[in-house]
């Protein structure tokens, strides 16, 4: 998204010394990293405001680059040595063969995610030799937050690699799937958006909860597709089957209410639907993470995911007409997204819940949680006018009252607003 009237990206110069800074007290205080010209790369997080689980079933998006980011400082070397090193001491140092790169999948460690963008890049343009890298990473995105630092590092790494290798992408915001398309929207003056977190961290790698979700939204696709005479053994997403029908979202949330019923559905009571054996629908359809699944629910899933399209839509139409009273629209939206994430996909949690309750009580036009759920964060839109009494309100009601008083310092509670993406800063 654009950033809207007074609202312009920048990046300042002091972080990028500070970082700068750290790079030097890593070389003058260890032999494992020596950082003599620095290129520092930095990835801001797309958050999306509207449009949460939405994307894997084939419909648009609105994310914001926020101000937060990864950034990277990198120095190419003549090895094939790929040296990473993280400015937060919790994050331990990692070296391996640029020529030979190895991915414990098992394993959730940080550098992994960096090795993700590094391959990512080899492979996509069929590298068989990349050359070795000295790299220092900083962020200020909260980790295990769900305003995905991973992805952010995955990203940074990949641009990284790139900007060593004097190469490039061509650039594009993921707003639109099957096609890509990115449209640009402007939004209102006026207020400004908060990120709250939790506290409560959620490892979507060590649960099951998003895959089973993925899965749920398959099967409903497909059953929405044999109800509709479809050939529902090639339809995967629910945004196929009204592609494929040729309606609007409203025809597809009626749609749903007469093909599935908000009982969860068996595995068996699927098959049956389906016309298919228990084994196939474990063989063919579901995967390792579901095959041990109980209970699938199909029409809450659906309803999410298509009321949830049509949301981003008229937000994306609310924020081009500009009415006077465009702040409180736009918060109604997020609102009714929030009691959807909550009720329909059950990606919430009380905590969340609880948050969301406070910010819109303390001046918040609108509150949800952002992320793929189960925890992390909430972003609220809060006019510009109440954000100071909006942000001191909050901290006293939820951070410093019962154990979240107690979590360590790190930035739970901060506006932002739209940052410029991706940048690449080279030394002079």
């Amino acid at each position: 998204m654009s950033p809207g009237r007074g609202l312009q990206p920048q990046m300042s110069c002091d972080y990028l010394g500070s970082l700068l800074q750290l790079i030097l007290q890593k070389k003058e205080g260890s032999n494992k990293l020596c950082l003599r010209r620095a290129l520092p790369r930095v990835e801001s997080r797309w958050q999306r405001i509207p449009g949460e689980h939405i994307d894997y079933c084939g419909y648009a998006v609105l994310p914001m680059a926020v101000e937060q980011d990864v950034l990277i400082a990198v120095e190419p070397v003549k090895t094939h040595t790929l040296q990473l090193a993280n400015t937060n001491s919790l994050y331990l140092d990692f070296t391996t063969r640029a020529d030979n790169i190895q991915i414990d999948k098992t394993k959730p460690q940080w550098h992994n995610y960096f090795l993700c963008g590094f391959k990512g890049i080899q492979e996509h343009f069929g590298l068989s030799k990349l050359t070795g890298m000295n790299c220092l990473v900083d962020g200020t995105i909260p980790p295990s937050s769900g305003l995905s630092s991973s992805s952010a590092l995955v990203c940074c790494a990949g641009l990284v690699t790139l900007t060593v290798l004097g190469m490039n992408l061509s650039k594009a915001k993921l707003i639109e799937f099957s096609p890509l398309r990115a449209t640009d929207v402007k939004l209102p003056g006026g207020a400004v958006f908060v990120i709250a977190n939790s506290c409560v961290e959620m490892n979507k790698a060590a649960t099951s909860h998003f895959n089973i979700r993925v899965m749920e939204c398959r099967l409903a696709a497909k059953l929405l597709a044999k109800y509709k005479s479809l050939q529902w053994e090639k339809i995967l997403q629910l945004g196929e089957v009204q592609a494929s029908l040729g309606v609007g979202l409203e025809e597809m949330l009626a749609i749903t209410e007469d093909a599935l019923h908000p009982e969860p559905y068996s595995p068996e009571e699927v098959c049956s639907s389906l016309g298919i054996s228990l084994q196939e629908l474990r063989t063919q359809i579901l995967n390792p993470n579901t095959q041990d699944v109980l209970t699938f629910k199909l029409y809450q899933r659906a309803k999410h995911v298509y009321s949830e399209a049509a949301r981003v839509l008229r937000f994306k139409k609310i924020c081009e007409e500009a009415p006077d009273n465009v702040v409180q629209l736009l918060g109604e939206l997020m609102n009714q997204s929030h009691v959807s994430c909550r009720d329909m996909y059950e990606c919430s949690c009380p905590e969340l819940d609880q948050l969301v309750d406070i910010c819109r009580t303390f001046g918040a036009e609108g509150s949800r949680l952002t992320g793929a759920g189960w925890g992390g964060c909430t972003v609220s839109i809060v006019p510009v006018d109440k954000l100071p009494s909006f942000l001191a309100n909050v901290h006293g009601a939820y951070y410093q009252r019962g154990r979240r008083s107690l979590a360590p310092e790190k930035p739970n509670l901060f506006a932002t607003k739209p940052g410029g993406g991706a940048m690449v800063f080279l030394e002079a």
